[in-house]
């Protein structure tokens, strides 16, 4: 493993990012409902570019490209459990 390698490995850039958003908690139904409306329940956009029945790009879902993905999904996931535990709502129409 070359120095840089470590180095990155050992130097998260976007922890304290990861930090605040694992830390954020809900109590407020309006934000909840911001956040189940504005993160959505499956990775989107995974596609086949197609000309003529061939394959000429495959676009990755972008989960894969979100260095944040577990922690924003994290965050629509307490929304949820707001919402349904503390607020008694049905949470259905958000999966």
């Amino acid at each position: 493993m070359t120095c840089l390698t470590q180095i990155l490995l050992n130097h998260d850039l976007l922890y304290p990012v990861r930090e605040w958003l694992e830390g954020i908690e809900i109590h407020n139904p309006k934000l909840a409902h911001f956040l189940c409306k504005a993160i959505p329940a499956q990775c989107p956009f995974e596609r086949d570019i197609k000309i003529f029945g061939r394959k000429l790009v495959h676009i990755p879902p972008m989960c894969k490209l979100n260095p944040l993905y577990e922690q924003v999904v994290t965050l629509r996931f307490k929304a949820l459990c707001f919402l349904a535990d503390e607020c008694g709502e049905d949470v259905a129409v958000y999966c």
